[in-house]
């Protein structure tokens, strides 16, 4: 067995069991993955992968047992690689961001600004996608991290750090009646359709349950994954913006009334995403703590030793105190 082997059933794992685009994404050809493949299952005695013809299908029982050491292999693989680069060229490398629309527009402009200027020689990649989507990448270690709200609980292959907290804000067009009601209430917001985040009426959301305990059953006018899309349907008078409130600018949202919906709806906590047993390079940690200053090197690594899912459900919830809210 060697680790190229394990590289590839991974890689076709993680490409909906297309040897073709496995083969694509390592640069290398279909025939020479199906035949290490052949023979990785010969070393190890069973089949990995029910097939259809020359198809790949799923996992057998005997791959879906085995899938955790390849991964876990492959990681400590790339871990050895990450430790000797830093040793040889501390400053050099790579770092690859997953993340909502949101926290890419809004909160790491300043971050990834003050990065560059520490660290000129890192190349930065970000990827934006929908929670479920990039915390999936983050989970395969096809990126470093994953910045996001929503969608990264359901993966257990993840450590989070809780980074920060955010509340929410109803935004209008200047002159509507909304701009009247003091206080915002629950029942006088369900009035009106509602324009919103498409994770954010889940069945399973904050929002969601809040309006619910209340019997209310607002309209739903549209969801939209991004805050300047949710913005431009309010103003064409679609419905009222539910958004974060970090993403109103008073200069560039002059024509809209944004008003204040943090008593209404519980705080949000945005967090880094990281792989179980991830050695991280020394720009990684200072990337860290510059997006969440309460964290230094020596709380990161606690956070990263925590294996036990109840160890780290703890410790999540003692960091929400010293979590700054935007």
């Amino acid at each position: 067995m060697n680790l190229r082997q394990v590289q590839y059933v991974c890689a076709v794992v993680e490409h909906g069991f297309s040897v073709t685009a496995a083969a694509t994404a390592l640069f290398t050809s279909q025939p020479g993955i199906s035949k290490q493949i052949r023979l990785l299952e010969e070393e190890l005695g069973g089949q990995i992968f029910e097939r259809y013809g020359r198809q790949l299908l799923r996992l057998t029982e005997f791959g879906q047992a085995l899938l955790p050491f390849f991964r876990r292999c492959r990681t400590e693989a790339e871990n050895i690689r990450r430790a000797a680069k830093d040793l040889t060229n501390p400053e050099t490398g790579d770092l690859s961001i997953a993340t909502a629309h949101n926290q890419a527009r809004y909160a790491l402009p300043p971050v990834i600004a003050a990065f560059r200027r520490r660290h000129p020689s890192t190349r930065l990649h970000l990827h934006q996608g929908e929670p479920d989507q990039i915390a999936e990448l983050a989970a395969e270690g096809r990126v470093d991290f994953v910045i996001a709200t929503e969608g990264l609980d359901h993966f257990s292959d993840l450590v989070l750090l809780p980074c920060y907290r955010w509340g929410r804000a109803v935004v209008v067009p200047r002159g509507h009646p909304l701009e009247a009601a003091s206080p915002l209430t629950l029942a006088t917001l369900a009035r009106y359709p509602l324009v919103s985040y498409t994770f954010g009426f889940g069945s399973q959301s904050g929002i969601y349950a809040t309006f619910a305990r209340r019997q209310l059953s607002p309209e739903l006018a549209l969801t939209a994954p991004d805050t300047e899309v949710i913005k431009t349907y309010v103003r064409q008078g679609l419905g009222v913006g539910l958004i974060a409130k970090m993403a109103y600018d008073p200069d560039r949202d002059s024509d809209l009334s944004c008003l204040e919906a943090g008593h209404l709806f519980p705080l949000e906590t945005t967090s880094i995403g990281l792989r179980h047993g991830l050695a991280l390079r020394g720009y990684m940690y200072d990337f860290i703590h510059l997006f969440a200053p309460h964290f230094d090197r020596v709380g990161i690594e606690v956070f990263l030793q925590a294996h036990e899912p109840q160890k780290q459900q703890r410790l999540f919830r003692a960091h929400l105190a010293y979590l700054s809210v935007r």
